[in-house]
């Protein structure tokens, strides 16, 4: 049977086990429905992009990507892929076929790989903290490669070692996914982050963590987030809110959820969203929970600066900026990546008050380290800033600042 006809009824048999109408489904992928349909019918072709994304939605653990590769190569091969999807089979490979498999690698540890992996983990879990550390002073597409490589590497070191070794080496192989997916959505691809949160969940269950795939549904959500889907955005972060998986991981989803709910202005439901997730994320329990931590390390209240997020969404932007100002005062000044995301939504809400100088001094503080730190993510927040201040081409500083915001936009309007 060709692989459209295999792909199609397996897509819809995972579809309905998960309780989605193809509306839904369509809406959660910001895919055409009828072109879904067809799909599912047999009458059109899956590319590996749409296999991917329904792959890391429906956590069919690279089921579905399998039913379109095309089978040119040997299937025996080891050979490996910057694209998540391209080198999943060799990774699989890694994870059952012993020492051999790290030789495809080209970690050419051979027999030695059980002696090896205990002493090395140590090393690459500092690695990981030095490397989410960098991720704030860095371009994501510089880090990219090293996170990539890094991945593959700490999977490797899984083989042939001893089940406690094999579990942690996986457990943060997954998490070295984890962030090579945020970096690759801050570099602007969308497609390969969610590959990589795909990845990171397969690892993670490979590892004994079952609970790393329902955060890659909070990661899927704030892609749908910054394409405007509410909907989208509300119906993945509540499937991420059961009350078997850990509180933080809970919290975070509760999070998103109150974004996709300021998003089209239901100040009810996010205020209750947000109450909810304060309460997850304030528990001994998320306090407590397994390390690295789940989701960000530099913001010390989530929850509070959601909220000055959300507040301006639903059209109170001065109190947004009330909350914005003292939660960014708590950043850590080396956590620029961090600084400029909310430093810009602070800028916004300053501006839309009406602060228009005190907006252009914010925003003029970090357009200074865009080029540094650049972030599809954080460009939205400054096309925003800049319609919003387009509305005061009278003010001095607005005149002053438009070389600076071009210069920023520039590439992306391109």
């Amino acid at each position: 049977m060709s692989t459209t006809l295999c792909f199609g009824p397996e897509l819809r048999r995972l579809r309905q086990e998960a309780g989605l109408s193809l509306t839904e489904f369509s809406v959660a992928l910001n895919y055409d429905k009828g072109h879904l349909s067809k799909v599912e019918r047999g009458e059109r072709s899956a590319s590996p992009e749409l296999a991917r994304r329904c792959d890391a939605f429906l956590g069919a653990n690279g089921e579905l990507q399998r039913l379109v590769v095309r089978t040119e190569t040997d299937p025996g091969t080891t050979e490996t892929s910057a694209t998540p999807g391209l080198w999943l089979a060799g990774r699989r490979t890694v994870l059952t076929a012993g020492t051999g498999a790290l030789i495809d690698l080209g970690l050419k540890l051979g027999g030695q790989a059980s002696s090896v992996a205990g002493p090395l983990l140590p090393f690459f879990r500092a690695q990981f903290d030095q490397l989410r550390k960098l991720g704030q002073s860095a371009a994501p597409k510089a880090l990219l490669p090293l996170l990539e490589t890094q991945t593959r590497t700490v999977a490797g070191l899984a083989a042939g070692t001893p089940s406690a070794t094999r579990a942690s080496a996986l457990l943060l192989a997954s998490r070295f996914a984890e962030f090579t997916g945020w970096m690759a959505q801050e570099a602007g691809d969308s497609g390969a982050a969610l590959g990589w949160t795909g990845e990171a969940a397969e690892l993670a269950r490979a590892g004994g963590d079952p609970y790393l795939g329902s955060y890659a549904l909070v990661r899927r959500a704030l892609v749908t987030l910054y394409g405007g889907d509410a909907a989208g955005t509300v119906a993945l972060a509540r499937r991420a809110q059961s009350s078997e998986l850990p509180p933080r991981i809970r919290g975070l989803a509760a999070q998103r959820e109150a974004q996709g709910h300021a998003l089209v202005g239901d100040e009810r439901d996010c205020f209750r969203s947000l109450d909810r997730a304060r309460k997850l994320l304030d528990s001994d329990d998320a306090r407590s929970g397994a390390e690295p931590v789940i989701g960000t390390t530099h913001v010390s209240d989530p929850a509070a600066m959601t909220t000055g997020w959300c507040l301006h969404d639903l059209g109170r932007p001065k109190a947004a900026a009330e909350v914005l100002d003292r939660e960014c005062r708590r950043l850590p000044p080396y956590a620029l990546r961090t600084r400029a995301r909310y430093g810009f939504r602070r800028a916004l809400a300053h501006a839309a008050s009406g602060e228009v100088e005190h907006a252009c001094t914010i925003a003029g503080e970090f357009l200074g380290v865009m080029p540094a730190v650049p972030s599809a993510t954080v460009d939205s927040d400054i096309r925003r800033l800049a319609r919003e201040l387009s509305r005061f081409r009278s003010s001095r500083a607005v005149r002053d600042l438009q070389p600076a915001l071009a210069r920023v936009l520039a590439p992306t309007q391109g």
